[in-house]
């Protein structure tokens, strides 16, 4: 079966820099998938090049099993959403979402029918004689994802839409997309370097780290199974303790801790062939904590206490130096008249480790 929408081996070079390198993805008709990572790591870039603004040095993207390499931005149909709203402050707000369906030549009744339908969608029925200035961003953001879909395009593309909303607007909006997006069923490509925003909005998410695609998956997957140390430091939090493997069997391995405790059947992911070095990695509310030696438990003084409302954050520190954060429901017994300085003992379920070469 073609695939709906396909990326294949893009590259896009600016002189000796390479800013995307052999991105390969194909992406569901309906999927929301989001392209994940920091600043410079290509997922811009790519974005830019599926809309049309930026050309790549090589590789090729197919809609429905056709090429759109050399049809022109303004040709592809494909919607997007800026950072900043980019509507027209001239315009009202019926006049805005109104602009793209009067460039492609529809009739006055069918622009009017389809606004309502629009603004319906977006819940600012009453709105349409507003200028944006007259707005707040999330608002106007709101009006700039109605023109977007107000030509039904195949393909949404979202370049940080809500990074210059505050903490709260964001967290609505984000429920706005994934309403519209489940209501609508368009296929939107979301690009955004806050994680607990990807993992809030997405099918699947794509983690870019210098140009290249460390790993796709479910956001479940990524956290639970990250393929390299970039995914698990960029996917949640995460400790690492110092470690060294003794032993590899079928991509497991036993490891020895740093303090001398050996720990079997962890998950490995790099080659122990080149290097025996690794780096354990643990979730902070994976770990256990108890004031009395347990068998295979790690020994560790606490540091600080702090308590966050649904949870609790343990600040230890392994007898190596390591720090290590554990993450406690509030209210946990481990925990209680706990004063700085005391020793205790951190226990984990080897499952949910992982080790990195």
């Amino acid at each position: 079966m073609t695939p709906f929408l396909e990326i294949r081996g893009i590259r896009k070079q600016y002189g000796p820099v390479v800013a995307v390198h052999d991105v390969n993805l194909t992406v569901d008709h309906g999927e929301f998938l989001t392209f994940l990572g920091p600043s410079g790591s290509g997922k811009s870039t790519t974005l830019y090049i599926l809309a049309g603004f930026e050309r790549p040095t090589r590789g090729d993207i197919l809609l429905k099993g056709k090429t759109i390499l050399e049809t022109p931005s303004h040709q592809r149909n494909i919607g997007m959403v800026f950072q900043r709203y980019t509507l027209f402050p001239h315009l009202s707000v019926g006049d805005n979402i109104a602009f793209p369906l009067k460039v492609r030549g529809w009739s006055k009744a069918a622009i009017t029918e389809r606004v309502r339908q629009m603004l319906t969608l977006v819940r600012l029925e009453g709105f349409e004689d507003r200028k944006p200035a007259a707005m707040s961003g999330g608002q106007q953001q709101r009006v700039a994802l109605a023109r977007a879909l107000a030509y039904d395009p195949p393909v949404l593309l979202m370049d940080e839409p809500l990074s210059a909303l505050d903490k709260k607007l964001r967290e609505e909006i984000q429920h706005e997309i994934r309403r519209i997006h489940q209501q609508t069923e368009v296929t939107i490509l979301y690009v955004t370097h806050d994680q607990e925003e990807a993992l809030r909005l997405s099918d699947r998410i794509a983690v870019f780290s210098h140009g290249v695609i460390d790993q796709i998956g479910t956001g479940e997957q990524l956290y639970a199974d990250p393929a390299t140390r970039f995914v698990a430091e960029f996917i949640g939090d995460s400790d690492f303790l110092p470690c060294r493997v003794v032993e590899q069997i079928n991509g497991r391995a036993r490891i020895a801790l740093t303090d001398g405790l050996i720990v079997s059947d962890i998950p490995l992911h790099g080659n122990s062939a080149r290097k025996t070095d690794g780096m354990l990695m643990l979730r902070p509310e994976r770990l256990s904590l108890a004031t009395k030696q347990t068998e295979m438990a790690l020994p560790a003084t606490v540091e600080d206490i702090t308590f966050l409302g649904t949870h609790v954050n343990v600040a230890t520190r392994t007898a190596d130096g390591t720090a290590v954060s554990v993450r406690l429901p509030f209210g946990h017994q481990a925990i209680s008249g706990i004063p700085r300085g005391t020793g205790v003992w951190l226990t984990f379920d080897a499952n949910a480790a992982h080790v990195f070469l």
